[in-house]
């Protein structure tokens, strides 16, 4: 039998951690680890209010896994046939699941990336994000925070705020620039007017301008913009990859939000064939959701995986940062 526990991870922040639909100064995300007594696997879940993934829910999930017979799993199939049965929140799901898979490798002396069929991980270069903030406070914040280090920016930003803030980071450094919007802009023409201010030379793309429902609008302009678009929101684990390729020229793939390695890999490979570019993302996390990432990180076109580096006490050192470079601890 195997045994099963789930942990609080309370969070701390260096800074309040504000996009443009909400702002925060902590976060609660999950520890959830298995065990045969000897072999142990550990997964994170960093639950999203985006999509209704609160603390209070995943705890009340769990506790139907556990009753459902988590602990009488025996096989990854196993596990796959309980998820889908009871199907929790994707966050949740991807903490489960990589939980068991780092079980499983270890107990039978498998690399992770090996099972995935992904290359080696090795030194991946990463984004920083700058959350929204006034404009006076930019130039103190990148010094305080040395971002000159790392080989790209990316900026959160709303409406009200968005142009100022674009060009306040980009008078302040030579980073090229990615913006993030979250879904701020509803008016295409809106968006459209802001986007042709931007400096393309520099600016390499946006995610995610308008709300992942704007279907319409976004498959109307997305030949029409001078900077490419990349779809975060309209990510999440089941995706058309079709309808996706009409409205953006590529995707974020987080794990937290595909609900597994398994699901990522997929996507990946969908996202591929339907010439996308990709981007793998990450919530804010520890380094053992970072870590994770990193094991499929280098299939990947482009990395934010910051995730950890805004957090006031990380708990377990997994990855380290040097120069806007992440390697995993030794």
């Amino acid at each position: 039998m195997l045994y099963w526990r789930i942990e609080a991870l309370h969070l701390k922040l260096k800074y309040t951690w504000k996009i443009s639909r909400n702002a925060s100064n902590e976060k609660t995300n999950f520890l959830v680890q298995v065990s045969d007594g000897t072999f142990s696997g550990f997964g994170e879940a960093a639950p999203n209010i985006r999509y209704g993934e609160t603390p209070e829910l995943l705890l009340k999930q769990y506790q139907v896994l556990l009753m459902a017979g988590l602990a009488n799993v025996r096989s990854m199939e196993d596990l796959l046939e309980l998820l889908t049965e009871h199907s929790p929140v994707n966050s949740l799901r991807f903490a489960v699941e990589s939980a068991y898979l780092h079980y499983f490798c270890q107990h039978k002396g498998i690399a992770v990336h090996a099972l995935l069929g992904q290359e080696a991980p090795h030194q991946q270069a990463t984004c920083f994000s700058l959350p929204i903030m006034e404009v006076g406070e930019v130039a103190e914040f990148i010094q305080k925070n040395q971002l000159h280090r790392f080989r790209s920016l990316k900026l959160k930003v709303n409406r009200e705020q968005g142009q100022d803030l674009v060009e306040e980071v980009l008078r302040i450094t030579h980073n090229p620039l990615v913006i993030d919007a979250n879904e701020s802009w509803h008016d295409p023409d809106d968006l459209m007017h802001f986007l042709e201010k931007l400096d393309n030379r520099r600016v390499l793309f946006v995610e995610q301008p308008m709300p992942a429902s704007h279907v319409a609008a976004y498959a109307h302009i997305k030949d029409k913009s001078p900077i490419p678009f990349i779809a975060d929101e309209s990510v999440i684990d089941q995706v058309d990859m079709e309808l996706i390729r009409s409205q953006f020229h590529g995707i974020n793939i987080k794990l937290m939000k595909a609900g597994g390695y398994l699901n990522a890999v997929r996507l990946l490979k969908e996202a591929r064939k339907f010439g996308l570019m990709t981007m793998i993302g990450c919530m804010v996390e520890t380094t053992l959701g970072i870590w994770s990432a990193m094991q499929m990180s280098g299939s990947f076109d482009f990395a934010d995986l910051d995730g950890y580096l805004i957090l006031e006490e990380e708990p377990f050192g997994l990855v380290n940062e040097k120069d806007g470079v992440l390697y995993l601890k030794q």
